[in-house]
């Protein structure tokens, strides 16, 4: 099987000049290699074939057979590096929290492993009969939740 740590290798020497930073390496047991890479501006075609050149020119297909695939991370797929949440910063996330609770609001900062998210909750202030919606900033951390994604609008 071909060894994960050699291809992470292989994709961060082509990143060492380049704005894009990796998300994912994933190698099955049956030697299918999938490299997903992204770009605060998005993933162009061209980027992912001349990264899957590097590493076929880099890894021999004599000692060891594989099948490579290289792309973008999905959008509307969980984040799964810190730099994902920082190009998100002032868009519309869901978080599944650690207790399986789902919300829905705009990532508003990311600072180390913590994120805030603004949601709009029902809030009951003083002096009034009914609650209020308003935003509430609520902190999560990213080792801490289930998933956190973009929302797609079409709006």
């Amino acid at each position: 099987m071909i060894d994960k740590s050699i291809v992470k290798s292989l994709v961060e020497e082509w990143l060492d000049d380049k704005e894009y930073f990796l998300v994912d390496v994933e190698i099955s047991k049956d030697n299918k290699i999938v490299v997903e890479i992204d770009h605060a501006d998005g993933v162009w075609i061209e980027d992912c074939v001349e990264l899957s050149r590097y590493i076929e020119d880099r890894l021999n297909r004599d000692e060891e057979d594989y099948e490579l695939e290289v792309g973008s991370a999905g959008l509307g797929q969980p984040f799964k590096v810190p730099q994902q949440y920082i190009n998100f910063v002032g868009k519309e996330v869901e978080v599944l929290d650690g207790d399986g609770k789902k919300m829905k609001g705009i990532l508003k900062s990311v600072d180390g492993n913590d994120f805030v998210v603004t949601v709009k909750e029902k809030v009951k202030e003083e002096g009034k009969k009914r609650p209020e919606l308003k935003d509430v900033d609520k902190t999560f951390q990213m080792d801490k939740v289930k998933y956190t994604k973009y929302l797609i609008s079409f709006k």
